[in-house]
């Protein structure tokens, strides 16, 4: 991630946003998936606002000790290689089975045709692997983080 390159952009989202934050509100700074294809992809859904939630396996925030997303949290999406091209605010979350995930969150999510049993065969798939590199199997009942979000600045 090109670290200069996210704070530039959040300065541009703030200064044309300071009803929404100022440079001191905290935010986080990702990007979707695991290659530059996918990262592309998604990040392309979520500046045509066709995706406005994403899923994660619990099991990887507890494995990388890393902080689970919360309401209300600022995220500055970037695209593989770290350039910055969009901010998003946290709406919701819900940490849930696999196997609860409803077919309104999978619509959320955008991918593919927006069906259930695409979101799911695509999910299984992403978290197998996920898994595989922690020497874990994945079962339909693993907690997963989902995340719902909406768009507030794009370039």
């Amino acid at each position: 991630m090109n670290e200069d390159l996210v704070k530039n952009f959040w300065h541009k989202f703030v200064q044309e946003n300071p009803q929404l934050a100022d440079e001191n509100t905290p935010y986080t700074s990702w990007a979707f998936g695991s290659n530059e294809d996918q990262a592309r992809e998604l990040l392309d859904l979520v500046k045509s606002g066709d995706k406005t939630a994403t899923c994660s396996l619990y099991r990887m925030y507890e494995v990388e000790d890393a902080p689970l997303p919360t309401e209300g949290e600022f995220n500055v999406i970037t695209d593989w290689n770290g350039n910055p091209e969009a901010v998003t605010r946290t709406t919701d979350l819900d940490i849930i089975p696999f196997l609860a995930v409803p077919e309104e969150f999978a619509e959320k999510e955008g991918e593919g045709d927006k069906s259930y049993e695409y979101w799911h065969d695509a999910h299984v798939d992403f978290f197998t692997k996920e898994l595989e590199t922690i020497n874990e199997e994945f079962e339909d009942d693993l907690p997963v983080v989902c995340e719902q979000f909406e768009l507030l600045y794009k370039e």
